[in-house]
């Protein structure tokens, strides 16, 4: 069959022409796939076909994953080699987590939410990556193809990777909280991995890194004195694992044409642009789940309005690799209330242990939410900025991010931070309070936290919700806007200075709270193009396209100069401890100041790849950010003035040499020149097949992000950066993009990088324009397959 396909492939080349039926897949520079098919399944086996091309590998040990099966293959007590959204707990933890949770019932449910058009298109992903499967065992086309976790999947493997990467905020932030809980006596370990503290695990929405999230823009008519708004959208996210985002352009004639990225595995573009709407995400800071504060009766029985209810209690059986290689298989039991899981989290509070009187169970709107996905197959088939927030308000399924939008021929532009929240507004909050919520509200005011023993106190129903338990639409935040809006993972409050967001219910976010440097840097940028309004759209691109990647430091611009004329009268600083580490010396420690003050006063105050002194900054201002924001400022902030305050930092507070001092002796200590340039150890790939990179971490005010451990070379799995970056506007003639894949579409690209243009093109800061209609695709086409049904 692929020989009579190469045979014609010139002839088709010439006149640009399929047998109806046949799937086009044209891959155009660095290896973008354009797929088109007349009909959904046709489409999903085209795309299923290139994802397992690019990443088969990556995407094997996945589905592998969400079957419950690591064990089997890499051992119980070791853990996933990369991080995801789903975090790194121990294999057997995850295993008993996903084959107690993804039961067959529950996948049958999901599938049943979904429109035949997203079930076909499903089924037909499952058929390409199983025929990329096939052909890649006859041709060794990957080195993993001859692994026995290398296997064909079905559709409901497809389902079961939608579903984990929707409860990615939820169930799956408390994976060894859920599967060792038991009740007192009771021994149940499962090769629980060294967890965070429960501050450090909630500080963070997704994943276990600072810094995961996104920047979002998007400039309306105001801007551009037309209807004509201009959209940019950049995750800082994962480059290795399974979570990392896919490129690609998928198109049904007369129905779809839609292009940007997915996660690996997913059949639907979730940030991208068709020819009426462009949209971007960022993570929410709204909590997604709850917790219930269970009154127990017996070791699994607990009380409800005075009656006594039990337990349900799953078990979950798995198998695992025995030390002689034979099969075996361990089994444990998950314990459920009627609000959800029970946890222990008593490994990170003695307070919050299953005890003999106390429990605590989880609640995770996402864990029945079905239409996430469906969502974003209806946003790629939408017609207007009207349509596409009807159908957010319709669904209310975004499982945890912010969505940012724009249309063509609207003025407006379009932030909502509405999808599936619980339905906890703040009077049931206080109604139903106990001495566990308040004693958690001291490490998170967002997270719920319930009395069980109470029906009242259950999430409420409300008929206008998309599910039960939900918070309907019209009770989260949403705002147009004809001059901007932004969000850089900051809660909805100042999405538009202008025109604050108050008055919702506490676990959206928050309100009145400083934002960070991050997106005080975001919202200068599109300050400084209003001020310039009105400009033609794509002047404004182009000025976004210079300042998104100009790695600047927003703490240096304000805070350099005062702080190095006082710090730097001082030859040398005494120092007792390190602030960021928190680690005590056994002695005081002297530190040379002059070279760092040489170094600092030269640095350009930003991150590129050959500037020096952008590390040496990073680890200065991450101790002076450890000093109390009272302390540290004379002028506190004022939520009337967001952007400017705090304002005038105390230069001469002692702690501020102190820390100047205490980053002079890290980075001698983990063998760094103060005056490194910042691609010295900031880089992909090995020896000198290596790419120097750019930009710092999010604390400091870096818009453009890149961000690892100090002392850690090239991109370490604590890595996170700039991932997926779009700039879109609409023409007379419909959707004009410039986009870059920072670690480009194949799994091995970090390691090739000679052979990664995606890549190279990221490094040397050159936006490529998307090629979208058919002739562009044509024009710029490098190789052709065509696939039959």
């Amino acid at each position: 069959m692929l020989r009579n396909i190469k045979l014609g492939m010139l002839a088709m080349l010439i006149c640009g022409a399929v047998q109806a039926g046949n799937i086009d897949i044209r891959r155009t520079a660095d290896g973008i796939p354009h797929i088109k098919a007349d009909n959904w399944r046709g489409l999903g086996l085209g795309y299923g076909y290139v994802q397992a091309e690019d990443a088969l590998c990556t995407m094997s040990e996945a589905f592998v994953t969400f079957k419950g099966r690591r064990s089997v293959h890499w051992g119980a007590a070791n853990r996933p080699a990369h991080e995801s959204m789903l975090g790194r707990s121990s294999n057997l933890e995850m295993d008993i987590f996903f084959a107690g949770f993804l039961t067959p019932e529950l996948i049958r449910s999901y599938r049943r939410e979904q429109p035949a058009e997203l079930q076909e298109l499903v089924s037909g992903f499952a058929d390409g990556f199983n025929r990329y499967v096939k052909l890649a065992r006859k041709q060794g086309k990957a080195a993993c193809a001859s692994q026995p976790w290398v296997e064909e999947i079905t559709a409901d493997d497809i389902y079961r990777r939608m579903y984990a990467a929707t409860i990615s905020a939820g169930y799956a932030r408390f994976i060894p909280a859920i599967v060792n809980a038991a009740p007192p006596g009771t021994k149940q370990q499962a090769h629980s991995t060294d967890q965070p503290s429960l501050d450090e695990l909630l500080a963070h929405t997704i994943g276990n890194q600072p810094g995961i999230g996104s920047n979002a823009l998007a400039l309306g008519g105001d801007a551009s004195g037309k209807a004509q708004p201009v959209l940019f959208g950049n995750p800082h996210w994962f480059w290795r694992g399974p979570d990392r985002f896919y490129q690609a352009h998928l198109s049904i004639p007369g129905k779809l044409n839609v292009a940007g990225v997915s996660f690996l595995g997913v059949p639907v573009v979730m940030i991208g642009f068709n020819d009426h709407v462009a949209w971007s995400h960022t993570v929410s800071e709204a909590r997604r789940f709850g917790l219930f504060d269970l009154a127990l009766s017996g070791p699994t029985s607990y009380r409800v309005d005075q009656q006594t209810v039990a337990m349900q209690a799953r078990t979950v059986t798995v198998p695992l690799r025995a030390a002689d290689g034979k099969g075996v298989s361990t089994t444990r039991t998950l314990y459920f209330s009627q609000f959800g899981p029970v946890v222990d989290l008593g490994a990170r509070s003695p307070h919050l242990a299953w005890s003999g009187e106390k429990a605590l169970a989880l609640r995770d709107v996402n864990g029945e939410n079905f239409r996430a996905f469906r969502t974003f197959f209806y946003w790629n088939q939408a017609r207007s900025l009207e349509e596409f927030v009807a159908i957010q308000k319709r669904e209310a399924s975004i499982p945890w991010v912010n969505t940012i939008a724009i249309g063509r021929g609207d003025a407006r532009v379009w932030y909502g931070d509405i999808g599936a929240v619980p339905n906890a507004p703040d009077d049931l909050r206080a109604r139903c309070a106990t001495p566990v919520s308040k004693a958690f509200a001291g490490i998170d005011g967002g997270t719920p936290v319930l009395d069980g023993s109470r029906s009242e106190c259950n999430w409420l129903n409300d008929s206008a919700a998309a599910q039960p338990g939900a918070m309907p639409a019209a009770r989260q935040p949403g705002l147009f806007r004809t001059d901007y809006v932004a969000n850089m993972n900051d809660s909805y409050w100042l999405t538009n200075p202008a025109q604050p967001l108050e008055g919702y219910a506490r676990l959206l976010g928050g309100e009145r709270g400083m934002p960070s440097l991050r997106s005080k840097a975001g919202h200068g940028i599109a300050a400084g193009l209003l001020a310039r309004a009105p400009l033609k759209p794509a002047d404004m691109v182009g000025s976004l396209r210079e300042q998104v990647l100009d790695a600047r430091s927003l703490a240096a611009q304000r805070y350099k100069v005062p702080l190095l004329h006082a710090i730097c009268r001082q030859d040398e600083v005494e120092v007792t401890a390190d602030p960021e580490s928190g680690k005590t010396f056994d002695a005081v420690r002297k530190a040379p100041l002059a070279e760092a003050c040489s170094v600092l006063r030269a640095w350009p105050d930003s991150a590129n790849a050959q500037d020096r002194g952008a590390l040496l900054w990073e680890q200065f201002w991450a101790r002076v950010e450890r000093i109390p924001e009272a302390e540290r400022f004379k002028v506190a902030f004022d939520p009337a003035r967001p952007l400017e305050t705090p304002a005038e930092i105390r230069v001469e507070d002692p702690r501020m040499a102190q820390s100047l001092g205490a980053a002079v002796l890290a980075m001698q200590a983990a063998g760094q020149p103060l005056d490194a340039p910042r691609g010295r150890d900031l880089f992909a790939g090995t020896g000198k097949h290596h790419i120097a990179l750019y930009g710092g971490c999010h604390q400091g005010g870096y818009f453009t992000v890149a961000c690892r451990p100090l002392g850690s070379q090239g991109l370490t799995e604590e890595f996170v950066g700039n991932s997926y970056l779009q700039l879109v506007r609409f023409d007379d003639q419909g959707a004009v993009a410039e986009t870059l894949l920072a670690h480009g579409l194949s799994e091995t690209g970090l390691d090739d990088v000679a052979r990664n243009s995606a890549l190279q093109r990221y490094a040397a800061k050159r936006w490529s324009v998307f090629p979208f209609y058919d002739a562009q695709v044509r024009a710029a086409t490098v190789s052709r397959t065509v696939l039959k049904p």
